[in-house]
C-alpha cells in the first residue's frame, strides 16, 4: 500500500506555500487538501503538481509499505 512519507502540508508550508494560497491560486482544490490530510490517495496529477511545489522526486513524498 502507498503511505506518504512526510507530512505534506508542512512541508508546503515550509516551501512558503500556505493551503490559503493553493485553494486561492487553484493550485489545489480543497478536496485535494482534504484527501492529503486524510493520508487518502492522491491523483498522479496531485502527485506531479506537489513534485513541482516542493521541488523533489515522488519516492520523496510516498513509499511503499507491505500491509
Amino acid at each position: 500500500m502507498l503511505v506518504y512519507c512526510i507530512d505534506v502540508l508542512k512541508a508546503l508550508k515550509d516551501a512558503g506555500y500556505s493551503q490559503n494560497f493553493l485553494l486561492k491560486e487553484g493550485i489545489l482544490a480543497s478536496k485535494v487538501l482534504t484527501h492529503i490530510r486524510r493520508s487518502e490517495p492522491i491523483s498522479w496529477k496531485t502527485l506531479d503538481t506537489l513534485c513541482n511545489l516542493l521541488r523533489c522526486q515522488p519516492g520523496d513524498i510516498i513509499e511503499y509499505v507491505d500491509e
